[in-house]
């Protein structure tokens, strides 16, 4: 019986931009969140008030994506981490993801007290307000905006993933709050205010719920089979004499894969050969290979 490890082929790249673009974020937000919620409570805005205490829930997730990159880079190399940190993001992630939930489910739960108890909203005020809140969450989309790093890797990144989908919700509940606002001062719809908090918190849990359901993959060890199973065990047994008896391919976080096979051969190569070949079909980060002899 032999065994072979491979080194990392696909280093994480450096999330320092990234984390830059949240640290500016998270005082945007903090900022925008303090105005709303004052603003809110003095104009008698659900939607306003809503859109500020979704800005607070999102200043602590961003918090919690800041710390999330700082472990990943302080023990990056620490050997009690196994496959690396690459799935500190992805903890980060479906934690800032429940928040994202906690704050959907607060929101819609006021939103139904108001639309049974509607009260009285100064348009003036809180219109504007509403306007720059949307201009804070538009400027911050564009401050996330991962200009340097390719869509697929972003797709694995879902610390990186829940910070933008936080500044997308805020974004959302304050279109919603302005076009609630402007119904509600030129045609006197005020049961629109409340129900537009009730629709944004239906969207956002809907957001949370997908993050929630990627990043747990990521973290159960959800295999990640599929094409690359397929290409690995096509590769081997292309060979003629090799029997694939155990095959695993699964995330190690932010696009690094790691893969366990077994394979059975009458005529045993080295274990280097059955290296190469996988690492030309797939890109894999940690490669064990056990070969066995065939009868």
């Amino acid at each position: 019986m032999q065994a072979s490890h491979a080194c990392s082929v696909r280093q994480p790249e450096p999330a320092h931009a990234r984390e830059r673009g949240v640290r500016a974020v998270i005082a945007l937000t903090a900022t925008m969140m303090v105005v709303e919620i004052a603003v809110g409570r003095i104009t008698g805005s659900m939607a306003l008030t809503a859109d500020g205490w979704h800005m607070a829930t999102h200043v602590g997730a961003f918090g919690l994506a800041m710390l999330g990159y700082a472990v990943s880079r302080r023990f990056a190399s620490h050997s009690a981490f196994a496959f690396g940190t690459g799935k500190v993001h992805a903890l980060a992630g479906y934690t800032s993801a429940i928040v994202l939930a906690i704050a959907a489910i607060i929101m819609m739960v006021e939103s139904v007290s108001r639309l049974v108890d509607p009260r009285r909203i100064d348009y003036s005020l809180s219109l504007p307000i509403a306007v720059v809140g949307l201009a804070v969450n538009l400027l911050s989309i564009w401050l996330l905006h991962d200009h340097d790093h390719d869509d697929d890797h972003d797709d694995h990144d879902h610390n990186h993933r829940a910070a933008v989908f936080h500044v997308i919700a805020d974004a959302l509940t304050s279109c919603l709050a302005i076009t609630a606002l402007l119904a509600g001062r030129w045609f006197g719809w005020r049961w629109l205010d409340p129900v537009t908090g009730i629709v944004g918190g239906i969207v956002i849990l809907s957001w949370a719920f997908g993050l929630c359901w990627h990043a747990s993959q990521e973290l159960l060890d959800f295999r990640r089979g599929g094409t690359s199973e397929a290409m690995i065990r096509t590769a081997l047994e292309d060979l003629g004499d090799v029997d694939v008896r155990d095959l695993h391919v699964w995330s190690l976080g932010r696009g690094r894969l790691g893969c366990i096979v077994t394979l059975a051969s009458a005529t045993p190569r080295g274990p280097a050969t059955y290296r190469s070949l996988i690492l030309e079909k797939c890109a894999i980060a940690h490669l064990t290979i056990e070969v066995e002899p065939r009868d």
